[in-house]
């Protein structure tokens, strides 16, 4: 970027103003008693020049939006040609209230969709299997059949509409449900637009919703890759996904790595089943979190891009530039939330959109103000769709493409997060790879040691956390917070027992014995999966078969 000759008139300059004014004015007043670091631990040096970005090269490491290494976007206009897609996460009690809020987002302005279903369905479980019981409907919607599907997506066209499914062990059984809906009505599968989570591997790190062990886990994976990419080849089969790496705690640079890591051990999955990797790699997708250390977002952001794209083109000698590109979708940071003076919500959540949008995100949901104490009213959903609103149509960062590359902080920040997010990856590398690193506990263990340091600080006020920490005010306790009826468990459980009474018993029996033979082959499982679905099989008796089979997944301990 600059030099020889200029590097070092540079550093003299440096040199001598370190010596005559920023001595004589700390003199005077000297800088704050709170360490100066970034949220991930990092230290922040007090001023950042060429010197810190020496080694760097404009068009080997920056480069230009939409082209290798695709430091500085995706696409050659960004923002420019659109906006990223405005996809509120939401789903709660029934098919029937969701599709309400749906319908109610897509009224203000939303322009996808994101479904979050309640955790019974994200293990498997029916909502009269007596593990749901107190669960149904209660952090998303219950999802038991194809019947709940069909009410989920009532009156919204599907070939006009993006969804993101946060889905994983049955990813493989909602896929199936939404191309069945598709289909009912009239549009065909290779329509279809949206992602699937699909994400186990992050499940056994850091989120705990597995149901079956890794290799029969990666194998329904790499079946959807392969089904899509013959049948719904615009969908979008994994969002790699380190958002919940980091709200268990981890560091920037390691929900860089310990995602990358994971999409790696993808790849070679796929690789290994028989797949080309240019033909599934330009599906693959990301999920990152925003978190509040604005400059330091942005960074890992691009840092990602780069790094994925290096990896892509060096390691799995992709051909096809969509093989390299790191397009990923954001939620702002839950764990960043406080339940103390949740407006102050609000104004992280802005911080945080800034930081997605100034890093080049596909899409974004932001949460809502009382997320640290229910589910969102229709209100705070309203305030956090209109935070991305005003970000893309009125701030001005939209109007011109990575605004803040060329930045000595930014761009040293992103090699910074690059190089040690490698050395991650190295590590996982020489263990075996990632499913052998977390077997191991390695990635588990470097996270919970970066809560536990975060936590520490936050405890004794070494980190301020506004209106938790510092600055508290008396408050009287939360009203209007939104509260699932207990009522739509029973709901539920009636709806499953209607069903079975209803449909043709001997045609479902009949479809779950040749899954069942499936998943005892090494054939791929997805047809099978999308033929019991249509015969109204449940969530529970479809994933019950790949129980009998493959058996469940136990977490290790990690001491």
């Amino acid at each position: 970027m600059f030099d020889n000759e200029s590097l070092d008139q540079i550093k003299k300059a440096k040199n001598e103003w370190e010596e005559t004014q920023l001595k004589k004015t700390l003199t005077k007043f000297p800088e704050r008693k709170e360490k100066f670091t970034t949220v991930s631990g990092e230290v922040v040096n007090p001023l950042y020049t060429p010197e810190d970005i020496e080694g760097l090269d404009y068009n080997r490491d920056i480069g230009y939006p939409g082209e290798y290494p695709f430091t500085r976007g995706v696409q050659p206009t960004m923002y420019r040609g659109k906006l990223w897609t405005m996809r509120m996460y939401a789903g709660f009690a029934t098919a029937e209230e969701s599709n309400n809020r749906y319908k109610y987002l897509l009224e203000q302005g939303q322009t996808g969709l994101s479904v979050a279903f309640d955790l019974p369905t994200q293990i498997g479980y029916d909502s009269d299997h007596p593990l749901a019981e107190g669960e149904v409907g209660k952090v998303g919607v219950a999802i038991d059949s194809l019947e709940d599907m069909e009410t989920l997506f009532d009156g919204i066209p599907l070939d006009k509409v993006s969804t993101s499914m946060t889905i994983n062990a049955p990813a493989s059984v909602l896929l199936a449900m939404y191309i069945a809906v598709a289909e009912k009505q009239g549009v065909t599968p290779d329509k279809l637009r949206g992602t699937i989570q699909n994400d186990i591997l992050k499940e056994y790190i850091a989120r705990g919703t597995y149901i079956f062990p890794v290799e029969p886990s990666m194998r329904l994976i790499t079946n959807i890759f392969e089904h899509c990419s013959k049948f719904v080849p615009k969908w979008n089969t994994i969002s790699i996904s380190g958002y919940h790496i980091r709200e268990a705690g981890c560091t920037a640079a390691q929900e860089v790595g310990f995602t990358l890591a994971d999409g790696i051990a993808y790849v070679e999955a796929a690789i290994k089943a028989g797949l080309d990797v240019d033909d599934f790699a330009p599906r693959l997708s990301f999920f990152f979190n925003a978190h509040n250390d604005l400059l330091e977002e942005v960074s890992k952001y691009r840092a990602a891009r780069r790094l994925w794209a290096k990896i892509m083109k060096e390691r799995f000698s992709a051909k096809d530039p969509k093989s390299m590109m790191l397009k990923f979708h954001t939620q702002t940071g839950g764990s960043t939330l406080t339940a103390q003076q949740p407006d102050n919500n609000i104004v992280r959540v802005a911080i945080q959109t800034l930081a997605a949008v100034l890093g080049g995100t596909q899409s974004l949901h932001t949460n809502s103000r009382d997320e640290a104490l229910a589910l969102p009213t229709e209100d705070s959903v309203r305030i956090a769709l209109r935070t991305q609103q005003i970000v893309g149509y009125e701030s001005g960062v939209t109007d011109t493409i990575d605004p803040l590359a060329g930045s000595y902080y930014i761009e040293a920040k992103t090699k910074e997060i690059e190089d040690k997010a490698m050395e991650y990856i190295r590590k996982i590398d020489e263990i075996g790879g990632a499913p052998r690193a977390i077997d191991m506990g390695y990635i588990q263990q470097e996270i919970m040691d970066a809560a536990y340091k975060y936590q520490k600080e936050v405890e004794t006020g070494e980190r301020i956390v506004v209106g938790m920490n510092k600055f508290q005010i008396e408050e009287e306790a939360p009203k209007g917070l939104l509260r699932v009826d207990p009522a739509v468990g029973v709901l539920q459980k009636q709806k499953i027992a209607n069903l079975k009474a209803e449909r043709d018993n001997e045609l479902v029996k009949e479809k779950l014995d040749a899954l069942r033979c499936a998943c005892e082959s090494d054939g791929n499982v997805m047809p099978y999966i999308l033929e019991a679905v249509k015969t109204y099989a449940t969530l529970g008796e479809i994933c019950g078969v790949m129980r009998e089979v493959f058996g469940e997944y136990q977490q290790s301990v990690i001491i």
